[in-house]
């Protein structure tokens, strides 16, 4: 794949691996990863599509500025990146809060320059609210239970000095099969994310409750969820219970279904999602 690089009209630059031929199908990868985890995923599927496996701002490759670490900041630089590639209409498909760009995206822009989605494993709220039941905070993926729980990851996340710490943050988010020889890699690419900065979009993104953007979602979509995740399982069904026609896929623990689905079991991930790109 070609990497680019992408002017918004902001004034930063945001940069991709590009490649293969058709229908535009745009990848936003989650929070601190980047489109070089995306990258074996975004080669199979160029077999059907043109792939535009995104960095957004502060992470990977592209540019960080200062400033701009919010869900819906990103969201308007996916709306700048779509002018710049002068798309008229796409295909997204996010990763954890990748989903959230996307839902940030639809609540601003609206549906009409997209035709389908593919949003893999992100909670439609992960704070809860006082009021719900064990149920209800199961069904929305909520991952923290107090806002100390959120100071405590951003804590965790400032304290990611060097390859080794950071190594021991992100495997909580992979199956313990998962090759510790695979660690180092994903490790360096969070890394490319300055930590400060990450703290602050890990923060934002902690509060919001996206389950009124997702009630309002009327296009084909594919939901991908792990039933080890650290969103339930339950989340991704609701999530496509929501949609209509939707389609949701969860992953086994024997399937490598963890967070990271798409790393650990790279073969049913990608036949899953391009079957329903090709249908």
């Amino acid at each position: 794949m070609e990497r680019i690089s992408i002017d918004l009209s902001s004034g930063i630059a945001l940069s991709a691996l590009k490649a293969g031929e058709g229908h535009p199908l745009i990848m936003i990868p989650g929070w601190s990863q980047s489109s070089e985890e995306w990258k074996g995923n975004a080669e199979n599927l160029t077999n059907i599509r043109e792939v535009v496996a995104l960095d957004m701002r502060g992470h990977g490759e592209s540019e960080k500025p200062n400033h701009g670490y919010r869900v819906y900041r990103l969201a308007q630089d996916l709306h700048e990146t779509l002018n710049a590639l002068d798309y008229t209409t796409v295909d997204l498909m996010g990763h954890s809060m990748g989903c959230a760009v996307i839902w940030a995206y639809l609540d601003l822009f609206g549906p009409d320059r997209i035709k389908q989605l593919v949003l893999v494993d992100q909670a439609p709220c992960m704070f809860p609210r006082a009021e719900w039941s064990t149920e209800e905070i199961s069904q929305f993926g909520c991952m923290y239970q107090t806002s100390a729980d959120v100071d405590e990851l951003a804590a965790g996340v400032l304290a990611c000095v060097d390859l080794n710490s950071t190594i021991d943050f992100v495997k909580g988010f992979f199956s313990p099969d998962f090759p510790e020889q695979a660690l180092p890699f994903i490790a360096r690419e969070n890394l490319k994310f300055p930590r400060e900065l990450a703290a602050q979009l890990l923060r934002d993104a902690a509060f919001v409750d996206w389950r009124d953007v997702i009630k309002r979602i009327q296009l084909r979509t594919l939901v991908i969820g792990g039933e080890v995740s650290i969103f339930s399982s339950d989340s991704q069904r609701w999530i496509a219970s929501q949609i209509p026609d939707a389609q949701v896929e969860i992953f086994s623990e024997d399937e490598g279904g963890s967070h990271f689905m798409f790393l650990e079991n790279p073969s049913r991930f990608n036949s899953t999602v391009l079957s329903f790109l090709d249908s």
